[in-house]
Order: C-alpha cells, then sequence, then structure tokens
C-alpha cells in the first residue's frame, strides 16, 4: 500500500480544517514537500476549483489552488516524490492550453507529474466560464483525445466538436511514456468508462462505499476498452468523512485519534478491496511542530506494516 501526503492548508474545507493550518503558506508548503519526500511518501496530491459560488462557500470554502500551477511549484521543490492532481477540472481548461502546463511541468520536473481529470460537480463553476455543464462529459471525452494527441504526435491534428487544428508543434512532449500518467476521478459510470480507456489509476470520492470498490474496478476492468496494465486505485482513510457539497459525515471506521494498530487493520482491509494507494487522515493538532511529529510517525509506524 502507497501512502500519499496529506498537506496542510492546500484548501478551507470547514469539516476538516485545522486552525493551526491558517499559519501556513505558500513556502511553508514546500518545506512540507521536502519533508515529506524524505520521510519516504510516495505521493503528494492537490485538488483545485476555480471560482466558488456562494451557495458552495459554508463547506468548501474559496481557498483553492490551480492544481497544475501548484503541482509544479511542488515539483520545483523536490527531488522524487510524485505529484498528482485531485482532480484537475478538464472540462474548465482548454486543452492545448492544459496539456502543455502539465508537458512543461513533467519535463521541468524530470518525469514526476501524475495528472487526475474530473468533471467537478459546481454548475455555477461552469456558468462563469461559459461551459455548458450537461456537455461536460463529451467535453471531457474530447478533449481527452485532444491531449494524447499533443503529447504523444510528432506534429498534431485533430478535427471534433469542440477544437480543431492541424499540422501544429507542441513540444516539450512530457519525459515519460508514451505520456505522463492519466486518473480519472468520479465514481459515475461514466468516469468508470473513462478511466477504462484513459487511466492508468481511479480516485475515488466519497460518492463510492469502500465495500463497492471491488465491484466498481470490475466494472472498469470489463470494458471492451481495458487493456491490461499498472492501474492505481487511490481511497484517501478520510474521505468518508465528507459528503455533498464537503459537509461533514460521520464515519465510525475513521476518527481522531486512531491506534496505530487501528489504522493499519483499515488500510488492510482497503488493500484487501482493491486499493493501491491511501492517505491517513490528521487527528487534531496543535500546531505545525505536532504534525511534522505526526507524519513522521505514520510512516515508521504505519507504512512498514501495510
Amino acid at each position: 500500500m502507497k501512502l500519499t501526503f496529506s498537506m496542510p492548508h492546500i484548501m478551507e474545507i470547514k469539516a476538516v480544517l485545522q486552525p493551526w493550518e491558517l499559519t501556513v503558506a505558500g513556502p511553508d508548503q514546500l518545506r512540507f514537500a521536502q519533508r515529506a519526500e524524505q520521510l519516504g511518501y510516495d505521493m503528494i496530491a492537490i485538488p483545485e476549483h476555480f471560482a466558488v459560488p456562494p451557495s458552495q462557500q459554508e463547506h468548501s470554502g474559496r481557498f483553492w489552488f490551480h492544481s497544475t500551477v501548484a503541482q509544479a511549484a511542488i515539483a520545483g521543490a523536490t527531488n522524487r516524490i510524485r505529484i498528482n492532481s485531485c482532480v484537475t477540472i478538464l472540462p474548465l481548461q482548454h486543452p492545448i492550453a492544459i496539456a502543455k502546463a502539465l508537458a512543461t511541468a513533467d519535463w521541468m520536473s524530470g518525469g514526476r507529474i501524475t495528472v487526475t481529470f474530473g468533471l467537478g460537480s459546481i454548475q455555477q463553476e461552469y456558468d462563469y466560464f461559459g461551459v455548458p455543464f450537461r456537455e461536460r462529459g463529451a467535453i471531457a471525452d474530447e478533449y481527452l483525445e485532444v491531449i494524447l494527441a499533443l503529447w504523444t504526435q510528432d506534429t498534431a491534428s485533430f478535427e471534433g466538436k469542440y477544437v480543431r487544428f492541424h499540422d501544429v508543434g507542441c513540444d516539450p512532449k512530457p519525459v515519460q511514456k508514451p505520456h505522463l500518467p492519466i486518473w480519472i476521478g468520479g465514481d459515475s459510470d461514466a468516469a468508470l468508462r473513462r478511466a477504462a480507456r484513459y487511466g492508468s489509476g481511479w480516485f475515488i470520492s466519497y460518492r463510492t462505499e469502500p465495500k463497492n470498490i471491488p465491484a466498481r474496478i470490475d466494472y472498469i476492468k470489463s470494458q471492451p476498452v481495458w487493456k491490461d496494465r499498472p492501474f492505481e486505485v487511490m481511497f484517501g482513510l478520510g474521505t468518508s468523512r465528507l459528503t455533498t457539497g464537503h459537509a461533514p459525515r460521520n464515519d465510525p471506521n475513521v476518527c481522531a485519534g486512531m491506534s496505530a494498530q487501528e489504522i493499519i487493520d483499515q488500510l488492510s482491509r482497503y488493500k484487501e478491496l482493491g486499493v493501491t494507494m491511501s492517505s491517513v487522515p490528521v487527528p487534531p493538532m496543535p500546531d505545525v511542530a505536532a504534525y511534522f511529529d505526526y507524519s513522521q510517525w505514520v510512516i515508521e509506524e504505519i507504512k512498514p506494516n501495510l
């Protein structure tokens, strides 16, 4: 089981934000990333929203990064750790621009960028961009084809409903071949079919109950477009603490103050369900120093037993 590092203050979701996190600024986060790398965490994942409407701010807050920009900054401060997004909202970004941004970050990092593409669920955020919410799935599918063309073709051409271009140059290409890993975030059948076609990983949200994970993995691998390949399945130990709109939800299996053995048992259960990567939620902490200590405790006491 691989472990992702829970970066502090990458969003301000009321249900999980701790007061001390508000003191953590960008340069501090880069030091956290360096510490995560030194400790041996496998990945850092950065969430994204662009413009949170008033109706969503009570639980979701307003503080979110542009994931690719944050990934590039973290890559510049580290040397080995993999940097993912969770998720990059694909239909809200022109595919030529996001293909260029991700390829640039991958090239500059020496091949350590992963992207998790998702659709997002806030209709008003789409309205701000003038992107039709009801067409977001079709847009994402076409944009994925565009991005792959730009990453894998020496001189790319594409003719679609939303994007058209011919014989364009778009270098640098990603360092990773045939291209940087694409994960898919989401829990709908359409998202899972997208993961079967394009993905090397699936980022599970709160909408999927842990007991249903094996059946959903089977659904991915039953698709005609599926080709057997390495495939990561990410489900954080704290994912079930949230529900629709990032409102809090009680999960008796995940609570503050879990012992090392309780965490190991729960992550081992996830592993049996097909999860290959997870994260350990942060219990109440008084300050940054305490969180550094906790992060080290997870690596020393939890990870060797997974």
